[in-house]
């Protein structure tokens, strides 16, 4: 059934895998660069938020298009012909001379990157044996990860001996070389069956995703992925840095050092979580009691106020995300194998509009906290904790697979 040797299978998962990290990279940018964007364009700290979230919108929103590019034209193709937007994007937002062409750089960025890891799970899912799938993805996510070590130290002292734009300069050259990269690795063979597939329309495969929503327990899974990873991400790539300068006055350089520590322990996390897979039988109260310790972390932070509590705080959170890789499992055994390529778009998606959503309302949730003379930083981190508490409880409380199964889902 495999294709591919496990030597050529694991350097061609790397390859791809360097596009991911350029992905990781653009999308914790901001929590570094938020004090030259903020200085210069004279952001609020929604209009912050809306910088954020303007990646992980573009980027959520296409990964149904991207699904059906993977269905129709494989990962390869796919990847190599949307990727080069990140790199327009990254140079454009370089050389921004307003705010407003700043969006637009992000935009293209998140459309660039759409394929960026959906390509990574659909090409471990289709040459890795399935009992290696948790595995594997989790060393996929912690490799993926070295793109935040980049926007931890590294690029906090690029900005400040240079300025934001540098930042962005270097990781457009950056994806571009990553491109470059999976254009000379990447020859996924095409398999019999998928040659033999007559191509489906776009209305087909559209319809073909939305069936995914009519079974029972497609609400419980995608409600709980809108919260775990925006929570995740919207600490390490937004609310980090600002939370560190402004609460207890650190610099630009001392702040990255955090988001170094963070990435480090998100870094190695998913590998860790991918071997400890529970199996169907336990995983989803794994998933539940992870996130209910995400709920304590959060809240504590923004009603402690204390740095040692920021500071490890924010790094246990790093540590805990790696428990996302069991949602990627859990949503692979979740679904028959003709579909999972499908639920996990649908998933990827999921995820990603709920960082928008959550970067969104947090940077809302500052600002009207701000103008009621309130700690941000409070209102912030309680946002995190509520959005996470109806996520789990939607995730327990809603149909399971199990349920629907023995209902005739």
């Amino acid at each position: 059934m495999l294709t591919l040797a496990p030597r050529q299978a694991w350097a061609m998962l790397l390859a791809l895998v360097s596009g991911f990290a350029l992905s990781q990279a653009f999308r914790t940018i901001t929590s570094i660069m938020a004090t030259g964007l903020r200085a210069e364009f004279s952001l609020s700290a929604q209009a912050l938020g809306v910088f954020a979230g303007t990646f992980a919108f573009a980027f959520g929103v296409m990964q149904l298009f991207m699904g059906i590019g993977i269905d129709v034209y494989g990962v390869r193709r796919t990847l190599l012909v949307v990727f080069p937007l990140a790199v327009l994007g990254a140079a454009l937002s370089a050389l921004a001379p307003s705010y407003g062409a700043v969006l637009v750089g992000q935009a293209l960025i998140g459309v660039g990157c759409a394929p960026a890891f959906l390509v990574c799970t659909v090409f471990i899912a289709r040459h890795f044996a399935p009992s290696q799938f948790a595995a594997v993805s989790g060393v996929a996510m912690g490799v993926g990860g070295l793109g935040m070590l980049f926007t931890g130290t590294p690029l906090a002292w690029l900005v400040q001996q240079s300025s934001w734009r540098m930042g962005f300069g270097v990781l457009a050259a950056l994806a571009a070389l990553a491109w470059g990269l999976i254009y000379w690795r990447v020859r996924e063979p095409a398999t019999p069956t998928h040659e033999s597939q007559t191509r489906e329309s776009l209305p087909q495969a559209v319809r073909g995703f939305g069936a995914l929503f009519l079974l029972p327990h497609t609400a419980g899974i995608m409600l709980l992925a809108l919260v775990t990873y925006a929570a995740m991400l919207s600490l390490r790539g937004l609310w980090l840095g600002p939370l560190l300068i402004e609460r207890h006055g650190y610099s630009l350089v001392a702040s990255g050092n955090v988001a170094v520590a963070v990435s480090l322990v998100s870094l190695l996390s998913p590998a860790m979580f991918g071997r400890l897979d529970p199996g169907p039988g336990r995983r989803r109260q794994w998933i539940k009691g992870f996130t209910t310790m995400m709920v304590v972390l959060f809240a504590a932070i923004g009603f402690l106020r204390q740095e040692w509590l920021d500071v490890g705080g924010a790094i246990a959170v790093g540590l805990l995300s790696g428990y996302m890789v069991l949602q990627y499992s859990d949503v692979r055994s979740s679904y028959a194998p003709d579909v999972t390529g499908r639920a996990m778009a649908v998933f990827t998606m999921a995820l990603f509009l709920g960082v928008a959503l959550m970067q969104w309302v947090t940077g809302a949730a500052a600002s009207v906290a701000a103008m009621q003379g309130a700690d941000p930083y409070v209102a912030v981190m309680l946002t995190i904790a509520a959005m996470l508490a109806l996520g789990v409880t939607a995730f327990a409380c809603l149909p399971g697979p199990t349920a629907a199964r023995a209902s005739g889902g």
